[in-house]
């Protein structure tokens, strides 16, 4: 069996698309996977499967996800180890990490648009640009920062969901109790 982090993005945000953690638990698991685990209300789960297939796995859940709710959900499911390589990967300082964030990227971004952001600046904002997330480290906090997850959806041209620091550390620590 392998270990899969799945990220929902946009789910129980201001009452929007709500998906009680319950309820995905229950739709996860009649998907047949094992072990499954959800953390906080904003739609991260861990769940065990023998499926390989990253792209087989999100449109199985996406697809089911419509089906009972109604509403279309971008997800983006990665394994164990690529979920702690990219929280590995952290390239921020040892005071800056707990308050950096993780803009995941469900696809390899272009590289001009790479080019294109890396040039932009903002003021206590800094972020790295790699092929599979956008680390983010603002000193005032994400919460005003111009650089959040829509900004490098729009510029990038890719789908993304972001998580903090704490939760990153969570969901890895969901996986080493399976």
């Amino acid at each position: 069996m392998i270990t899969y982090i799945a990220l929902l993005r946009g789910i129980n945000v201001s009452g929007q698309k709500k998906v009680p953690m319950a309820d995905l638990r229950t739709l996860m698991c009649d998907l047949g996977f094992e072990n499954v685990k959800t953390y906080i209300q904003s739609g991260n789960v861990v769940f065990q499967t023998s499926e390989e297939n990253l792209s087989e796995l999100e449109t199985q859940i996406s697809e089911s996800i419509f089906k009972i709710f109604g509403f279309k959900v971008s997800i983006l499911v990665k394994s164990r180890s690529q979920f702690q390589e990219i929280f590995d990967s952290n390239p921020f300082s040892e005071v800056q990490k707990p308050t950096s964030y993780f803009t995941l990227l469900n696809e390899i971004p272009k590289q001009d648009g790479v080019k294109a952001v890396s040039k932009e600046t903002y003021t206590d904002e800094r972020f790295v640009i790699t092929d599979s997330c956008v680390y983010f480290y603002s000193e005032h906090g994400y919460g005003k920062a111009k650089c959040n997850n829509n900004f490098f959806e729009r510029k990038l041209k890719v789908s993304a969901t972001t998580r903090n620091f704490k939760t990153m550390q969570k969901l890895l620590s969901l996986c080493s109790d399976l």
